[in-house]
């Protein structure tokens, strides 16, 4: 899905940005959104119902069938896409992230509970910063202390508006890239 997505799923802000929209897609309190590790990448979605029944979309590790079910719905369009042969599976892992090791779960968390602008900070650093490691310039320990720094200066404004977002945004990349020249 492209180099940005590689590098935030090794740091889990990927997985942060789908908290922050599961959050604002379905109207759930950020507490209500959990996070587990899959690593065969199987398992897509799950949801848990108020009588603690769970609903799963698996497929095989390819996310056009997902996203074609998101495009789709309520429809379901027909598809040449690969087929999960389920007794070819085996076990099904799930693990909880370790916060030591997924940074960006945690700082995707804390924006999310900042507010307003803040996701979009978060967002904008974000991509900044793995422009940064991917061309070389900073090293792929640094991409979470930096998105935490431009975090931790950014007075969230609300309520959100376009502009508002425009505008963190900018300040976001700015400021990403002055603290980079600054560590330098």
């Amino acid at each position: 899905m492209g180099d940005r997505i590689t590098v935030d799923s090794a740091t889990l802000v990927n997985k942060g940005f789908e908290v922050i929209e599961a959050r604002w897609l379905f109207g759930l309190p950020p507490d209500r959104v959990d996070v587990v590790i899959h690593p065969q990448s199987i398992v897509h979605a799950l949801v848990e119902f108020v009588d603690g029944s769970v609903v799963a979309q698996l497929s095989v590790p390819d996310m056009r069938l997902p996203l074609l079910y998101a495009l789709s719905h309520p429809e379901r369009w027909s598809a040449d896409l690969p087929k999960l042969e389920l007794s070819a599976l085996g076990d099904l892992h799930f693990e909880a992230p370790d916060p030591a090791r997924s940074p960006g779960l945690t700082l995707a968390r804390r924006a999310l509970a900042m507010g307003g602008t803040a996701p979009a900070v978060l967002n904008a650093a974000d991509e900044e910063a793995v422009r940064l490691f991917l061309e070389g310039s900073i090293r792929f320990g640094e991409i979470s202390p930096l998105l935490d720094e431009v975090l931790e200066e950014h007075r969230p404004v609300c309520p959100i508006t376009l502009d508002g977002v425009m505008e963190a945004d900018r300040w976001a990349r700015a400021r990403l890239k002055e603290r980079e020249r600054a560590r330098r």
